[in-house]
């Protein structure tokens, strides 16, 4: 099982670190080798929340996120996205900025540190939003009761996320403004391209978020309307056909989502890497590599029903979701190290690991039962 669903894992890795050394020798190799742990570190909690949208998909589908979903994840955001953003911050071609990204690397870090505030801005909306929809939602198993239980009542108003999400933007971009005008006003200008981008990204969520969530609706009415017409769909040969294609555009559009998310998680990754390498094709194969495990980590924990055994997982990714909202939201105005930008996602994590642990001892001591209402009645601490 380990050697099937990783086994690309392991092939790309074997490859892109002899690439590393024929690049540009051991310290080639050393850097990838770092940049690949810290891409999964940042991004476990991201293959946590994959692995609960990616078990509604079918094997074709779940193929096709480590396939295609791959080769988006790698060329278009470790390799591509930190050249687009060097071109449209600087106001100059892709070719220019590639000849920036290979032969003036610290000018085009420069750059792409430039752009970072519009960077955090558009995937901290994002992130926040996910998190927002995840916490204000009736759950019957809820991990942290003392939080989850009032916020899922207040999320009964609606658009509540929204314009909590809307007011932590406002905040954000009239604080950079302020503080860019109290220091010199290099930035000033920065408060509108702020607000400007998290609208965008909020926007993104709506569209992106939206379509997924009405054609999963749609395949699971469908799905219903099969399970009640079953014996007269057996003897009239009919009802397949349509429930395969809204199959297809609900997989679609989950596949859509999965890689905007995907890309918002991938922020923090893409500029932590500038802190150890400037070398645009180091950063490639360093995050490449750590994006194709996250995708196998994604796959294993839907195959092996990880999420079902340890039910508060979920929890805690979604936790980390909101905790790196809120520290790319930060890192507009402030530095914050990678490396606490990491752990934060790690502690939350296995902190609901452990709590899923105890609650399946806790049941197996009572005598098992129905795990989900045993769950109702548990902190999770």
């Amino acid at each position: 099982m380990i050697l099937k669903t990783f086994g690309w894992s392991f092939v790309i890795t074997a490859v892109g670190l002899a690439l590393a050394v024929l690049y540009d020798g051991w310290t080639a190799f050393g850097i990838v080798a770092i940049l690949s742990i810290l891409e999964i570190s940042l991004s476990f909690d991201n293959a946590v929340v994959n692995a609960g949208i990616l078990k509604k998909m079918n094997a074709f589908w779940q193929k096709i996120f480590l396939t295609i979903g791959v080769l988006i994840a790698v060329f278009g955001m470790r390799l591509v996205f930190p050249v687009v953003i060097v071109a449209i911050s600087a106001k100059i071609g892709p070719i220019e900025a590639v000849n920036l990204a290979l032969n003036e690397k610290e000018h085009y870090k420069e750059l792409v540190t430039d752009a970072h505030a519009s960077i955090a801005a558009f995937g901290g909306m994002f992130l926040l939003m996910i998190f927002l929809d995840f916490i204000f939602e009736d759950r019957d198993i809820q991990w942290l009761r003392w939080i989850e239980r009032p916020l899922a009542k207040l999320g009964k108003v609606d658009m509540l996320s929204v314009a909590i999400a809307l007011g932590v933007l406002l905040v954000s971009s009239m604080t950079f403004a302020t503080h860019a005008h109290l220091h010199g006003g290099a930035h000033a200008d920065k408060g509108e391209t702020v607000l400007i981008s998290g609208i965008a990204g909020l926007i993104t969520y709506m569209i992106v978020g939206g379509l997924s969530g009405y054609f999963e609706d749609k395949l699971e009415e469908e799905e219903e309307a099969e399970l009640e017409a079953e014996e007269e769909a057996k003897k009239s040969g009919k009802g397949g056909a349509s429930a395969v294609l809204l199959a297809g555009k609900a997989a679609f559009f989950m596949f859509l989502y999965l890689e905007v998310l995907d890309a918002s998680f991938s922020f923090d990754g893409v500029i932590g890497a500038f802190a150890i390498t400037n070398d645009i094709v180091l950063m490639a194969l360093g995050l490449g590599i750590g994006a194709m495990y996250v995708r196998s980590l994604t796959v294993y924990l839907v195959r092996q029903g990880t999420l079902d055994d340890y039910v508060y997982l979920e929890h805690g990714a979604h936790y980390a979701i909101g905790a790196l909202a809120v520290i790319l939201l930060v890192t507009i105005q402030y530095e914050i190290n990678e490396v606490i930008t990491g752990l934060v996602g790690v502690v939350l994590i296995a902190w609901s690991f452990w709590s899923s642990v105890r609650r399946n001892k806790r049941i197996a001591a009572e005598g098992g039962g129905d795990f989900s209402e045993k769950a109702e009645v548990s902190t999770g601490v």
